[in-house]
C-alpha cells in the first residue's frame, strides 16, 4: 500500500537556499534538500483501488498557478518541538488549491484531515529537542533567505513504506494555470 500525499515542489535553487540553514541542533534529523516540498494534503496508506480513484479525482482540479512566498523559520510542537519548518505565506490561491483537494478527496471516501492546514516546508524532524534549543537555533539563523517562486503544478507523491520519509516518488503531476 503506498503512503500518498499531495504537494508543491520547490525549485532546486530555492531548496538549495533553504538547505543552508541545516545543522546546529543536536537531535535534529535534517531532510535532504531534494525532499523539500509544501505539503498540501497528507492522504496516508491506501490500497490500489483507492490510489486509482485519488489520481483520477485530482486530475479534475483546475486552478491557477500558485505564488509561494516564505515568511520565516518556525517550529511545530509547542513545548515539545517535533519539526523545524519554513513558514509559507497563506496566499489565497494556495489555500483554495488545498481546500479543493480536501473536498474532492473527502467525496471519494478519504478520511478528513484532522489538522488545520498550515503551509510550510519541513526542514528537520526533531526528537528529544527542547524548546530552548530550537529557539536558540532560530535566533541564531536570523531571517530566512529563500526566493519566492510560482508553482505551475502540484504532484501526488508516494513515500517509503514504514518511515514516511524520502526519497519521495512522483506518482502523478497536475498542471496549474
Amino acid at each position: 500500500m503506498p503512503r500518498l500525499f499531495t504537494a508543491l515542489e520547490l525549485p532546486e535553487r530555492v531548496a538549495g537556499q533553504m538547505a543552508l540553514a541545516r545543522g546546529g541542533v543536536v537531535g535534529a534529523r535534517w531532510l535532504e534538500a531534494g525532499d523539500y516540498h509544501v505539503t498540501l494534503r497528507f492522504i496516508g496508506d491506501v490500497d490500489g483501488r483507492a490510489a486509482h480513484d485519488i489520481v483520477e479525482t485530482l486530475g479534475d482540479i483546475r486552478r491557477p498557478k500558485v505564488f509561494v512566498r516564505f515568511e520565516g523559520f518556525s517550529w511545530f510542537g509547542g513545548d515539545k518541538p517535533r519539526a523545524i519548518v519554513a513558514r509559507v505565506k497563506a496566499d489565497p490561491a494556495l489555500m483554495d488549491l488545498q481546500a479543493e483537494q480536501e473536498r474532492r478527496l473527502r467525496r471519494i471516501g478519504v478520511e478528513p484531515e484532522a489538522r488545520k492546514f498550515t503551509p510550510h516546508v519541513t526542514l528537520a524532524r526533531l526528537r528529544g529537542v527542547g524548546q530552548a534549543a530550537v529557539a536558540d537555533y532560530l535566533a541564531a539563523r536570523g531571517a530566512l533567505q529563500a526566493e519566492a517562486f510560482t508553482a505551475d503544478r502540484f504532484v501526488l507523491f508516494s513515500a517509503r513504506d514504514g518511515t514516511g520519509g524520502g526519497p519521495y516518488v512522483i506518482e502523478a503531476a497536475y498542471p496549474l494555470g
